[in-house]
């Protein structure tokens, strides 16, 4: 094998990414059993509900892979919009409703012995704030790791980013309605604020600035480097 076709495959935690998310599961719910006072303080960092410290963590996560959205790339939607028709499809007008319909249907059924109304309606709430919001960071990721185009990544990614300023807060509203689960709106904005906005803005001046001063090589071969990283 060449070294550089062994470098393009996947790592050993690449390839058992599973088996560690299970674990790191497992070890979440230790501690929570165990050491209450860990995420009792945690509780206490939090605006509007929001976690602070889990707002960090995914900035640190996403930043680099915000870095990768150029906003110029949609000029280029109209070239290829079949991709694009089916992501758009997918993302907003499927993908919400069946996590709403699978949650409710596995909370309030399958488990519905195991856990209280209470406790299956706030993890409803939960899977309806993750179905409603696409994964810009992994995007990229599954997209280097298939071996897909980047600048066609780049355009569903942009496309997204923008899509998700205005539809994710009436869709998860309306969800969150049918469940009888009352959010704030300024919950719902301040997430779009914390998870999309701040790391998009900052990635979009960040790469902005570098470019300017470095140049697109160096940019290219930091955001190499740091999905290298991510996967790592």
């Amino acid at each position: 094998m060449s070294k550089e076709s062994k470098a393009e495959g996947i790592s050993f935690f690449q390839k058992y990414l599973s088996v560690w998310v299970l674990l790191c599961m497992v070890v979440g719910i230790l501690i929570g059993k165990f050491l209450p006072a860990i995420p009792t303080f945690l509780d206490k960092l939090s605006i509007a509900g929001i976690s602070i410290p889990i707002a960090i963590l995914i900035w640190v996560m996403i930043y680099p892979m915000m870095m990768k959205v150029d906003f110029q790339s949609v000029k280029q939607v109209g070239k290829n919009p079949k991709g694009l028709f089916v992501t758009w499809i997918v993302n907003w007008l499927i993908k919400p409703f069946t996590m709403y319909a699978i949650g409710s249907f596995f909370l309030f059924t399958v488990f519905k012995a195991l856990i209280t109304p209470e406790l299956a309606t706030e993890y409803l709430a939960g899977a309806v704030l993750l179905g409603a919001a696409p994964c810009t960071a992994m995007v990229f990721v599954w997209s280097t790791l298939t071996k897909g185009n980047p600048a066609y990544t780049v355009v569903q990614v942009a496309t997204n980013d923008l899509i998700i300023l205005i539809a994710f807060v009436p869709i998860v509203k309306f969800l969150l309605g049918v469940s009888n689960v009352t959010v704030p709106y300024s919950t719902l904005f301040i997430s779009v604020g914390l998870f999309v906005v701040i790391p998009l803005a900052g990635g979009f001046l960040t790469r902005t600035l570098m470019i300017k001063k470095k140049g697109r090589s160096i940019l290219r071969k930091y955001l190499y480097t740091s999905s290298i990283m991510l996967l790592q």
